[in-house]
């Protein structure tokens, strides 16, 4: 990637300009007008603060990115999820494919309840083969709340380490900012979690996070907590949250429900998609381990519509500790081979 300091560049130039968009509509609307539903589509419900973001992200990618024209860009709110710029343009004839999720986390953030972030992940164009495992350079960029002042940026070239900024709103300071996952051997007394955000199967997960952290940390001890969860609707968050050291261990299983809800009638609700997990080299290039649910590398494709699972651990002890625990929890179900 001969250019990817240049491509960086303007990415970040991009992120930044489209957190500077999503801010100043919070300081003008109500958090009610942006919570509003937008639109049903199948993959997601998209509210009006979503709508911010994807008619900002063409013409920032077109104004920031221009050099590197023609690009794919992936993302929500596109025709077929994907659109060729300039408008027009072969697909064929892109170098780069940028799969791009405008706000990770709008739950949270529309409500002024917690961060959202802007990702980005950038692979080589292999046309509809290119996957998550392709990703070269990334940027993730904190979305902070109004009542906020700070907020982080990293981006990462594969191989090449993190590197990072906390942005001082009030001042307009930026200074140095260097992740630092866990290096605890244990997740006891630290924050674990097995992700169950929203209804449908959370019974059968939190029995999954259960039987882990008996396992991993023995009985709770009467009137004592023996580990902690935290249900930060953000996969790039949850991702932040390990590679800064505040979170140990984190499985988003939800893909793996729709046998058990089928049983009961059900459908799958929503899932993590690919561009929920744009960014998602950063983390690793951290010291993050980030894996799917049988331990091997993600290799979803760059699309909008595929649910994948993913888990994180901070560190290769915790790995090796507690994902015998995950899969043999799996298998017992029947939920991975």
């Amino acid at each position: 990637m001969a250019d990817a300091a240049d491509l960086l560049t303007g990415l970040r130039r991009m992120h930044e300009r489209l957190r500077a968009r999503i801010l100043s509509a919070f300081e003008e609307a109500a958090a009610e007008e942006l919570a509003a539903v937008a639109r049903d589509d199948e993959g997601d419900t998209i509210y009006a603060v979503d709508r911010i973001g994807e008619e900002t992200l063409v013409r920032l990618v077109e104004e920031e990115l221009s050099a590197h024209l023609p690009l794919v860009l992936i993302a929500e709110g596109l025709p077929r999820g994907r659109i060729a710029l300039p408008c027009g343009a072969p697909e064929a004839e892109a170098r780069w494919r940028l799969i791009v999720d405008p706000i990770d986390g709008t739950r949270g953030l529309m409500y002024q309840k917690r961060s959202g972030w802007i990702l980005t992940g950038v692979a080589p164009n292999l046309g509809a083969a290119t996957t998550l495992a392709d990703i070269e350079l990334a940027v993730q960029t904190e979305i902070p709340l109004l009542k906020q002042h700070l907020a982080d940026m990293f981006w990462c070239v594969r191989g090449a380490g993190v590197s990072g900024e906390r942005w001082n709103r009030l001042t307009g300071e930026r200074i140095p900012l260097a992740p630092r996952p866990s290096r605890a051997a244990t997740i006891a007394h630290g924050f674990a979690t097995v992700v169950r955000f929203f209804p449908g199967a959370r019974d059968e997960l939190a029995a999954i996070d259960d039987e882990i952290a008996r396992a991993a940390v023995g009985p709770t001890a009467p009137g004592k907590a023996a580990c902690f969860e935290d249900q930060y609707i953000s996969s790039g968050g949850q991702l932040y949250e390990l590679m800064m050291g505040h979170d140990r261990f984190v499985a988003d299983l939800r893909p793996l429900m729709r046998p058990v809800l089928e049983q009961r009638g059900q459908a799958l609700g929503l899932c993590c998609h690919p561009y929920d997990l744009a960014a998602e080299l950063i983390a690793r290039e951290a010291g993050v381990i980030v894996t799917d649910e049988r331990g091997g590398p993600l290799q979803a494709p760059l699309c909008v519509e595929a649910d994948v699972a993913w888990v994180g651990y901070a560190n290769q002890t915790l790995r090796a500790h507690i994902e015998p625990l995950l899969q043999a929890a799996l298998r017992r179900r029947g939920l991975i081979p």
